[in-house]
């Protein structure tokens, strides 16, 4: 009975939240739309990773492998090569460009000038905005023999003046540092929101305590940052293995497959070049059961010690 009471209470309550919010649930309503289409019903073609898919045959008709698949990538020779390739790119980025904004936003709250403020927001926004094909054309451009990046490398350097994106050992600095060039100003401003959160009172009340500005920082900044950081670093995570291919794919070539080849590339090669969709639907699942562990992980560790968490 008293079963029956709560659900037909929490229907009530239901239906009673729908009635006054029904014209949010409509607006919300074209996003679940699109993400059960394009996310979650694309996900029972995961199967494939267990058989030799053949489109002949279709995802339920093809031969079932088992592991075999899996077992290939794990004991192949570009296992272990990819593994560190993507995880030097993956570690790289969120020791430079996750703490990149973090800086960036630090820098702008500083600045009291408002118009001089405004110009520099704006300046830093307009890379997210390029094309990345125009992006990694011009680091081609900058980074190539006669580039001015090239040309001022070989002189700090003594270095020969190779095209830069042909020495190996240069590309993930390559990689992350623009990045950081395309995205720093963008991702800012979820920082920069979170600073107007900050009472006026508390910088106040610091300064007649004879806080300098830096001490206002470390003391008042960082410490009202810190949940937004802490959220934003457990999605990007979230994101461990998952480092953006399209980019890699426009910038690397055989010549620097040492170090530019991670999963995410190995999957576009051997999916769509090579036809071989079994195989690289098990590397892509390997990687993102990878990244699903990271981030509940990340998420554990940080509501054990914070109290912050996504859920």
């Amino acid at each position: 009975m008293r079963r029956r009471e709560a659900a037909l209470t929490r229907k009530s309550r239901l239906s009673l939240d729908f009635a006054r919010n029904k014209v949010l649930y409509l607006m919300a309503l074209p996003v679940v739309v699109y993400y059960l289409i394009f996310f979650y019903w694309p996900m029972y073609g995961a199967v494939i990773a267990f058989q030799n898919y053949s489109p002949l045959k279709g995802v339920w008709g093809s031969e079932w492998v088992g592991l075999s698949h899996f077992m290939h990538f794990f004991n192949g020779h570009y296992f272990w090569r990819l593994l560190r390739n993507t995880l030097m790119l993956s570690l790289y980025s969120l020791l430079f460009e996750f703490t990149a904004p973090i800086i960036l936003a630090l820098l702008l709250n500083e600045i009291r000038h408002k118009f001089l403020k405004n110009l520099v927001q704006t300046i830093s926004y307009l890379p997210y905005f390029v094309s990345l094909i125009v992006v990694c054309e011009l680091v081609k451009v900058l980074t190539g023999s006669g580039g001015p990046i090239n040309l001022l490398y070989s002189y700090v350097s003594g270095s020969s003046g190779l095209d830069m994106l042909q020495q190996p050992e240069l590309f993930r600095s390559i990689y992350v540092w623009s990045e950081i060039w395309q995205r720093a100003g963008w991702e800012s401003i979820i920082y920069l929101a979170a600073l107007t959160g900050i009472s006026p009172e508390q910088y106040e009340a610091a300064r007649i305590d004879g806080a300098g500005r830096l001490r206002q920082i470390f003391s008042i900044t960082l410490p009202g940052l810190a949940p937004t950081i802490i959220i934003m670093l457990i999605l990007r995570l979230g994101y461990l293995l998952d480092v953006s291919y399209e980019k890699i794919v426009l910038l690397y070539s055989p010549v620097n497959y040492e170090t530019a080849d991670v999963i995410s590339t190995y999957v576009y090669r051997k999916g769509l070049i090579d036809n071989d969709w079994s195989f690289s639907s098990a590397v892509g699942l390997f990687n993102s059961i990878i990244n699903l562990a990271v981030l509940v992980l990340a998420n554990a560790i940080s509501r054990k010690f914070s109290g912050k968490s996504l859920w």
